[in-house]
């Protein structure tokens, strides 16, 4: 029998949920992701070798997350970077940047760790995630909330799901591959304005954010508690 940890990863097909992915391989554990396109899924599964398995995975789906991890073994964590939404102002109000917004990125972390609880082990780790415009909004207001909500799941979690713990890692701008598929004239203007208004003076690497990610896992003291990995931009 193996002495494996393994650990689920909702969004471990790119970006930070794969740096973690690849980091928790790498030092001996085991992974299972999951991503919405087969595709992609395909080409993570095949870089992170045989300790990776996974399913495709719509996250605001109720019973695409139960199928999930039906088969689950038992899990030692779970990270649910995992999203899809789009901001804008108030003013507008639109529902897609409101309503839709909270469907995509709280929610979908909500029923996701309800659905893994069954599979969860008695001292196993969860680490949700947010952003830093929870704490320092620049416009769109549904997101700012959105984000403080999930800082606030984490805490309610932590107290109801003892021992099991449960943080949330906040992140600033990243250099994604999200940001480096959008257009170079759009992306330069955001990284400009990320250096100006952080105290680095850069967007965070992947590899900040996956590190920041697996402290959250693996530290046995943390619960319960929000970790801007933000280049100090809630401090300006």
């Amino acid at each position: 029998m193996s002495s494996k940890a393994t650990y689920a990863i909702l969004g471990g097909t790119s970006g930070i949920g794969f740096a973690v992915a690849l980091k928790i391989i790498e030092r001996g554990d085991r992974v299972l992701v999951g991503g919405r396109s087969p595709e992609r899924l395909a080409g993570a599964l095949q870089r992170l070798g045989p300790h990776a398995r996974g399913r495709t995975l719509d996250v605001t789906a109720r019973a695409s997350l139960e199928a999930f991890f039906a088969d689950a073994p038992q899990l030692s964590g779970l990270f649910t970077p995992a999203a899809s939404y789009h901001t804008g102002p108030f003013r507008e109000g639109a529902a897609e940047t409101s309503e839709a917004l909270f469907t995509g990125k709280f929610w979908s972390q909500y029923w996701a760790v309800f659905a893994a609880l069954p599979y969860l082990d008695d001292k196993a780790s969860v680490v949700l995630m947010s952003g830093a415009a929870s704490a320092r909004p620049i416009g769109a207001p549904a997101y700012a909330a959105c984000n403080s909500a999930l800082e606030g799941l984490a805490r309610g979690l932590a107290v109801e799901l003892s021992p099991i713990r449960v943080n949330c890692l906040s992140p600033g701008t990243t250099d994604t591959e999200l940001w480096r598929n959008r257009p170079a004239e759009q992306r330069e203007a955001a990284y400009d304005y990320w250096n100006g208004v952080c105290l680095t003076g850069r967007p965070a690497a992947v590899e900040d954010q996956a590190a920041a990610a697996l402290f959250l896992l693996d530290n046995a003291n943390m619960t319960g508690s929000t970790l801007f990995c933000d280049g100090g931009y809630t401090l300006r």
